[in-house]
């Protein structure tokens, strides 16, 4: 230790104190930091989200044919042309029965084939990836595959070359709507494609649910199998089952891709919400208007649907209310 001399006397020096400065730069400043990370994605957010849905919301009170920048003010009138000189409210109708059948059929299937693989005890990996993969093939690819190839209506079409296997004569599944077989070919291929995902949703909610439940059950003589999958496995699942109906409901709601390259747009017997839409809007009439008063409607029933649904199975209920 230094020391300094005062009239001769030593004394020990002032100990340097070191004052802690507020540290500076990006660590500092938490705002700062949460508006960098998340800025970029509002902004797209807004440009992409907000505006087309406010500029649609704002279309539908015009008349918009052949412009996106109408003058003339026709307040609800699109709304009455949408639902009253269109084929727009059959098919939300015929999409509603449709909703009600492919919904559940997913759920189960999906439900199903998680509980198979986590009953695995090897390759179990492998599975959940075969299962998984169809989830990445687009709609437009897969709706090719099945109209051309497996549901082509020949007898060189995979399902016609298997059924004459067993006498059965060739079936047309596209070329008209009774009996409706074009239905098998649009369910079966929306089951393939979607299963897998919401497989995965169930196998992370069925691996997170506590291995002592099933050990207590089994201790007060419940039987494995339907038993403990009712009261234990099935209520553990209600709020993955809730999510996975609302995103079944909403996607029903959205068919597109795979009705389109399938059936197209001139069969009326079989066209979603959304084609009417693109009819109204990108069709001959080039009616942005009706169009956008059509996707105002879709878009307010699929709010009041998926409210209903969520009401229905308690979504967003605290634990102490269940």
């Amino acid at each position: 230790m230094s020391t300094t001399t005062t009239r001769g006397v030593a004394k020990p020096a002032a100990a340097e104190t070191s004052k802690s400065r507020p540290r500076r730069g990006l660590r500092s400043n938490a705002t700062l930091n949460f508006w960098l990370f998340t800025g970029p994605f509002l902004i797209g957010l807004v440009i992409f989200v907000f505006v087309p849905i406010g500029w649609s919301i704002w279309l539908s009170f015009f008349d918009a044919r052949y412009t996106v920048t109408p003058s003339h003010f026709i307040g609800f009138d699109n709304y009455k042309q949408i639902l009253t000189n269109s084929n727009f409210p059959d098919s939300l109708l015929t999409f509603t029965v449709f909703a009600a059948f492919i919904v559940p059929t997913t759920w189960a299937l999906s439900l199903g084939l998680a509980l198979l693989v986590n009953q695995l005890r090897f390759m179990r990996a492998f599975f959940r990836s075969v299962f998984f993969l169809p989830t990445a093939v687009s709609y437009v690819a897969a709706a090719l595959i099945w109209k051309m190839s497996i549901f082509s209506g020949v007898r060189f079409g995979l399902m016609n070359t298997v059924l004459g296997w067993f006498g059965v004569d060739n079936i047309a599944y596209l070329a008209n709507p009774s009996p409706p077989w074009y239905w098998l070919v649009i369910v079966s291929l929306r089951l393939w494609i979607q299963a897998g995902f919401y497989m995965i949703l169930f196998l992370a909610a069925l691996q997170n649910i506590p291995a002592e439940l099933y050990e207590a059950a089994e201790i007060d003589g419940a039987k494995r199998g339907w038993q403990t999958f009712r009261y234990i496995t099935l209520p553990q699942l209600r709020a993955t089952s809730t999510a996975v109906v609302l995103l079944l409901l909403v996607a029903a709601y959205q068919a597109f891709d795979e009705f389109f390259n399938i059936i197209g747009t001139k069969a009326t017997w079989a066209q979603t919400p959304l084609m009417e839409l693109y009819k109204a809007a990108l069709g001959t009439s080039q009616d942005y208007g009706a169009g956008s008063a059509g996707a105002v409607i879709l878009s307010l029933l699929i709010c009041i649907v998926t409210l209903a649904q969520g009401r229905i199975m308690g979504f967003g209920r605290g634990e102490e209310s269940k």
